[in-house]
């Protein structure tokens, strides 16, 4: 019996410690943007609100954060509508070798990664003049992304019962009306899983945005955030951990919403 209490005790002060020492960085994030001056060290900050004000001037802060909106938003819908018409395609027509094509598609985003079909890409991107345009990093941004999604996806169309389909088949609907009305509000949980997964990828990618987008005035924040430094090079503390913070907010925000109302509860539309 004691031998087992302090098992547990000790188990329980190994995880406090660990998650101490995650949440130290995110501490930081939270406090040195009110700090007058700040350093690599936690400390007491001395409290000021200059560090947003000097964002605020800044002529790129808050367009790239824009911007991110634009390209982050564009890609989530873009995969999730697409994902959708794959994945239940997948998941109700039997077609020959469908799991194989499935697992090779994953296979290949997942080892054909954005840095080794860069140059391809880059040269698609050019002949189709979508340099420097938000609609080509949201294709190309996108097109990395729906292997994993349709793959996600499916499994939450395969969780679904085919019964409300069948009526709905003899009742004369059609397969796009009975993927819109029956199957997509059953899969709410996992199409809100696709968007956040989408958003928060593409928010915090900076390679294809990088390399495609020419304009300052069209440059993510994931991008504006590198111009956060001094002409020899070191960081500006306090104008990134503010920019950091302002920049984090949305997509903590969006999670925040999406936990709340789907959470863990519900899976594939049906109540747990």
């Amino acid at each position: 019996m004691i031998r087992h209490t302090l098992g547990r005790l000790a188990s329980t002060a190994v995880l406090a410690l660990v998650l101490g020492l995650a949440a130290l960085p995110m501490l930081w994030l939270a406090t040195a943007p009110f700090d007058d001056s700040p350093g690599m060290s936690l400390s007491v900050p001395e409290f000021t609100m200059r560090n947003f004000a000097a964002i605020l001037d800044n002529p790129y802060a808050l367009s790239s954060i824009r911007n991110s909106l634009i390209q982050a938003g564009g890609a989530a819908a873009l995969v999730v509508v697409l994902a959708s018409l794959a994945a239940y395609a997948l998941s109700r027509v039997r077609v020959p070798g469908r799991d194989v094509l499935l697992y090779v598609l994953l296979l290949l985003s997942s080892v054909v990664t954005g840095t080794a079909a860069m140059v391809p890409i880059f040269e698609l991107a050019t002949r189709l003049d979508l340099i420097d345009t938000h609609l080509g990093v949201i294709l190309v941004v996108s097109s990395g992304l729906l292997p994993a999604a349709i793959f996600i996806l499916k499994d939450f169309m395969d969780e679904t019962p085919t019964s409300y389909e069948e009526s709905a088949r003899v009742f004369g609907a059609s397969p796009l009306q009975i993927l819109l009305h029956i199957a997509v509000p059953l899969v709410r949980p996992g199409l809100a899983t696709i968007a956040v997964w989408s958003l928060a990828s593409v928010w915090g990618g900076f390679l294809f945005q990088f390399i495609l987008l020419r304009d300052p005035d069209k440059l993510p924040g994931s991008v504006i955030i590198y111009t956060l430094y001094t002409e020899g090079g070191a960081p500006k503390l306090d104008l990134i951990s503010t920019f950091s913070l302002l920049y984090s907010l949305p997509v903590v925000l969006m999670y925040v919403f999406v936990s709340r109302r789907y959470g863990f509860r519900f899976h594939g539309g049906i109540k747990a």
